[in-house]
C-alpha cells in the first residue's frame, strides 16, 4: 500500500467516520427538538385558547430536516443542517482546554432557528425576509453551545460542560419564542417605499405579495440585539 493510500485511509478513519457519527447524533438531537416542539404546541394551545381562541399555535413538519411552530403571528423554523462543521482558528472555542485536549470536539452538527411572519407563509410571500435568531452546535460528546440574539446568546455558552438534555432543549425553544414575540414588525422608512409601479400594485392586490420583513428597509445591524 502506498503512503498516499495509507494517508487517505487514516484521514477517512479520523474525520469521515467522526463526521458520520456526529451527523447521526445531530439527527437524534433534532428528533428530540421535534418531540419538545410537539409537547410545547400541546401545552401552549390549551392555555392560549383560554386567553384568545383566535391565536394560533401549530406545529408542522416541512421535511425530515425542517420543522416549524407557529405562535400567533410568528413562525419559528428549526432547520438541521445536513453537514458537519469545524470551528475556525479565530473562534473563542479554541481557548477552552476541553477542545485543546481533543480537537475532534470542535466538529459540530448545526441546528438553525429562523423567524418568519406567519402571513409570509399563509399568503405565499416567497420573497419575504426571515431572520436567523439562533443556532445550536452539538459535538460528538453531545456537548453544545448556542449563538443567538439577546438572551439566546447567553443561555448556553459553556461548551466544556453544557450537555444537551430535554430540559435545556425546551429552554432553548422557549427563549427563541419569547425573542420572536418581542421582535416587532417596524414600519420601513418612508423613502424606501414611496415609489412603486402600477403592475406591482395590481399584483399585490391580487396575490398579497408585497415583500415584508420585521426589519425590511432597516439595516439589521442597527438592532441592539446583536448576535453574540
Amino acid at each position: 500500500m502506498s503512503n498516499a493510500e495509507e494517508l487517505i485511509l487514516e484521514t477517512l478513519k479520523e474525520k469521515a467516520s467522526l463526521k458520520l457519527s456526529i451527523h447521526k447524533l445531530t439527527e437524534e438531537v433534532f428528533q428530540e427538538f421535534k418531540g419538545a416542539l410537539r409537547e410545547i404546541e400541546s401545552s401552549l394551545k390549551e392555555k392560549v385558547n383560554k386567553i384568545d381562541n383566535r391565536l394560533q399555535i401549530e406545529y408542522r413538519e416541512n421535511s425530515p430536516y425542517s420543522v416549524q411552530i407557529r405562535v400567533a403571528g410568528d413562525v419559528l423554523v428549526f432547520e438541521m443542517h445536513t453537514n458537519v462543521f469545524f470551528f475556525d482558528s479565530t473562534h473563542d472555542i479554541w481557548n477552552l482546554s476541553y477542545v485543546q485536549e481533543d480537537q475532534s470536539r470542535a466538529f459540530c452538527g448545526l441546528i438553525n432557528v429562523y423567524n418568519f411572519l406567519a402571513d409570509s407563509i399563509q399568503f405565499g410571500r416567497s420573497n419575504d425576509v426571515g431572520y436567523l435568531v439562533g443556532r445550536v452546535f452539538v459535538n460528538k460528546d453531545k456537548h453544545f453551545m448556542m449563538e443567538g440574539k439577546r438572551q439566546m446568546g447567553f443561555l448556553y455558552n459553556n461548551f466544556s460542560t453544557d450537555h444537551l438534555e430535554k430540559s435545556n432543549i425546551k429552554e432553548v425553544i422557549f427563549s427563541a419564542i419569547l425573542y420572536c414575540l418581542n421582535f416587532d414588525l417596524l414600519t420601513p422608512p418612508y423613502e424606501t417605499v414611496q415609489e412603486t409601479t402600477f403592475s406591482q400594485i395590481t399584483e399585490n392586490a391580487q396575490t398579497i405579495k408585497a415583500v415584508t420583513g420585521k426589519r425590511l428597509g432597516f439595516r439589521f445591524s442597527k438592532d441592539e440585539d446583536h448576535i453574540t
